[in-house]
């Protein structure tokens, strides 16, 4: 089997660490964030955090262009900050605020975006990967040089309809990344109990797609992966499948306790392999920033985040005639 791949050394300019690690940062304090929010009671419903698996999303981003699509599962919020949507208005959808995205009535997992082509989280397991391959056939179909970023969990990846999406995808030779967001837990069961086959990339093997499997702890591994399923996407080639070995440090959901592992687990994963140190020490010990730098960034960020939240708070509950608009009637 395929191992992770990893980039050893950074080619990767000042500009781009730099960018990655600030991307990467404003996802994690968004999320710390959106949890203090959620133990406040301001945001109700179910709510998962992105926590750790910062460096997927900024990865691709970094590797993606303008007009390129993406769709995602519930796990949404680092998604939609990455393609670069407002945080005001995503958190204030989280609170159920007129000021959100979905104006207050979609919270966490119904959020979306035409101006940045962020085609939405979803909260049936796997029900996304159909549509990810439905907007890379209208690409093709409109002959525009398209991709879509099809994101999914190790658990999605058993999914009946994941198999008929690849069969589809393959057929038809769309411009479509399956993105496998593997955090190694389907809510609390692990991945080992759950799923026979070791690998999930290889899985596309079945329907002659190609793919590989990288460490997605690691945001330059991410990107020149990234870049290597666009071009293999935009060369008429056929989907591409991605099996990002990655790891959430909180539980599935705010409700979760995540009990079905050890903190002893979770905090190795800290310690050697977080994504956002990983960069900051790529940046320290390249002379690239100094810590005075990273600080700077660091308190610039929690004022974007805390700026975002004061706009949930201030933002008015939507009206009760909006119960009535944006349906089909």
């Amino acid at each position: 089997m395929a191992t992770a791949k990893s980039a050893k050394k950074s080619n990767t300019s000042k500009e781009e660490l730099l960018e990655h690690y600030r991307e990467m940062l404003l996802i994690r304090r968004f999320e710390e964030k959106a949890g203090q929010l959620y133990g406040m009671g301001l945001i109700g419903g179910f709510c998962h955090l992105y926590i750790g698996q910062e460096a997927v999303v900024v990865g691709l981003e970094a590797a993606a262009e303008e007009g390129d699509k993406r769709v995602t599962s519930y796990r949404d919020h680092g998604h939609m900050l990455a393609c670069g949507m407002d945080p005001k208005g995503v958190m204030a959808e989280l609170t159920g605020r007129e000021g959100g995205y979905s104006k207050g009535k979609g919270g966490s997992m119904h959020m979306f975006s035409t101006e940045k082509h962020f085609y939405g989280g979803h909260g049936i397991v796997g029900a996304q990967v159909p549509i990810g391959a439905g907007l890379a056939f209208a690409d093709k179909y409109l002959g525009n040089d398209r991709v879509t970023f099809t994101y999914f969990g190790d658990g999605a990846a058993n999914q009946g309809q994941v198999a008929e999406t690849y069969n589809m995808a393959e057929l038809w030779d769309l411009p479509v990344i399956f993105v496998i967001e593997n955090n190694q837990y389907a809510m609390g069961t692990s991945m080992k109990r759950a799923t026979k086959s070791p690998s999930l990339w290889e899985r596309g093997a079945a329907y002659g797609i190609e793919g590989e499997e990288v460490d997605g702890m690691d945001v330059l591994a991410v990107k020149a992966a990234g870049e290597k399923a666009i071009a293999h996407c935009r060369a008429g080639k056929g989907p591409y499948i991605l099996e990002m070995k990655t790891y959430r440090y909180r539980g599935h959901s705010m409700s979760d306790p995540a009990k079905y592992r050890t903190r002893e687990e979770v905090q190795k994963m800290r310690d050697e392999k977080d994504p956002i140190e990983h960069v900051r020490d790529l940046l320290i010990q390249g002379k690239h920033a100094s810590e005075d730098d990273l600080k700077a960034v660091d308190k610039e960020i929690k004022q974007i985040v805390n700026d975002a939240a004061d706009f949930a708070r201030e933002s008015p509950e939507p009206a009760l005639d909006e119960l009535w608009t944006d349906i089909y009637a």
